[in-house]
């Protein structure tokens, strides 16, 4: 079992990734840069799929009661929040300001620090590796839309 073989300190910076008073100012910028370049439905594609992803974790959390692999007398633990914050967040600014970049930086950033995210919390102890999956899972489609709406506002 992985679980505690990275110190805590450690995993528990990078499950700290996910928070939204982490990441939400990425993508709040991401929005801020779009908006200034002219850019309209990628922005609010962004920011309607970050204010959607609590309607669909905290509802499968209360319905799951799910307990974390620590801490089984505690649930809600399924989906995992912090990964799905995490994904859309930084998914959403790389999608935004991907356009007006050279290579795949923006992508490749924005899946290393969903990635650390959800390994931290794995490795901390948070979550089941099935809970970063299904946020994985369920927050695609958000993205799908988002891609959707850059390419279409760009035309």
């Amino acid at each position: 079992m992985l679980v505690r073989t990275v110190p805590d300190a450690v995993t528990e910076r990078l499950s700290d990734l996910g928070n939204i008073p982490v990441a939400l100012p990425v993508l709040l910028l991401a929005l801020g840069y779009a908006l200034w370049r002219g850019e309209r439905l990628g922005p609010a594609a962004a920011a309607v799929a970050m204010a959607v992803v609590p309607a669909l974790v905290v509802p499968l959390k209360e319905w799951t009661g799910r307990p974390g692999p620590l801490e089984p007398w505690a649930a809600g633990y399924y989906p995992s929040g912090h990964t799905a914050t995490a994904f859309v967040a930084y998914a959403g600014a790389a999608l935004l300001v991907r356009p007006y970049t050279r290579g795949p930086w923006p992508t490749v950033l924005a899946g290393l620090l969903t990635g650390l995210t959800a390994t931290g919390l794995v490795l901390r102890g948070f979550h089941w590796p099935t809970d970063v999956l299904a946020s994985l899972l369920l927050c695609a489609p958000l993205l799908f839309g988002v891609r959707w709406a850059v390419g279409r506002s760009r035309g």
